[in-house]
């Protein structure tokens, strides 16, 4: 069932991530569509929540306010289509990104899967990087509710799209392979260890893997993104060994 609130105290896109990540965290609540401009909050629900239960998920934030306004059932078409609409950002990414890899391996009637690996992992790290800089403070925000290090060290908030656009350029350049490869599997894999403990234990959170611009729950999407570039590194690290 899908429920809209109204929402008073937005005057930021700072403050609709807030307001957004807050009521993720309610049990029972799916996914969380905050408009700043007209300032109402669309709930996708397994079951009922009251608005008690909601009002107190923003008590630590009074400047926000939520209040009924309508509720709206969603028909089932719509419910068994939803995955495609939440995580569309995602596949065009994907999508894009396959197409390009496999147009720049090719070398006569060869294909050089490195090559691929390779272009798919700078415009991976380059791509996502330059969505969490859109609005850095969100992202460091919604970031911080899952990853292992961002919850004791905020600051990592802010290194983290910088270390992903470092590694997006030196792929693109194809510099010190090994070192490159090394410190990708290094940081991606603390940083599944976050998803995988926040998708397991169920946690209804905002995915920060593009920033604030997309409301992206976390889900097992999420670990296949993670995993992908982990064993991408794997790869190309014992190719590089190995010759």
């Amino acid at each position: 069932m899908t429920h809209t609130y109204n929402i008073t105290g937005m005057t930021c896109d700072n403050c609709r991530s807030t307001v957004q990540a807050q009521l993720l965290q309610v049990k029972g609540v799916k996914s969380v569509n905050v408009e700043l401009k007209k300032g109402i909050a669309t709930l996708e629900m397994e079951e009922h929540v009251s608005l008690k239960t909601l009002q107190a998920a923003l008590k630590e934030h009074p400047k926000y306010s939520i209040t009924e306004s309508h509720s709206v059932a969603l028909p089932e078409e719509k419910r068994e289509a939803s995955f495609i609409s939440v995580y569309k950002p995602v596949l065009l990414i994907f999508l894009y990104l396959t197409i390009v890899s496999l147009i720049s391996s090719f070398s006569g009637n060869s294909f050089l899967l490195p090559v691929a690996m390779r272009v798919f992992m700078s415009g991976f790290f380059l791509t996502f990087s330059f969505f969490k800089m859109l609005d850095l403070r969100a992202f460091v925000d919604s970031y911080a509710m899952y990853d292992i290090v961002a919850k004791r060290f905020k600051a990592w908030g802010f290194i983290y799209p910088f270390i992903e656009l470092a590694l997006g350029f030196f792929y693109a350049c194809n510099y010190d392979p090994l070192l490159i490869n090394v410190v990708t599997f290094s940081v991606m894999s603390v940083s599944l260890v976050g998803v995988i403990k926040s998708v397991l234990n169920k946690t209804k959170i905002r995915c920060a893997c593009l920033g604030a611009v997309f409301n992206l729950p976390m889900s097992s999407v999420t670990i296949i993104e993670d995993g992908l570039m982990i064993i991408m590194s794997l790869i190309m690290m014992s190719m590089l060994l190995l010759n």
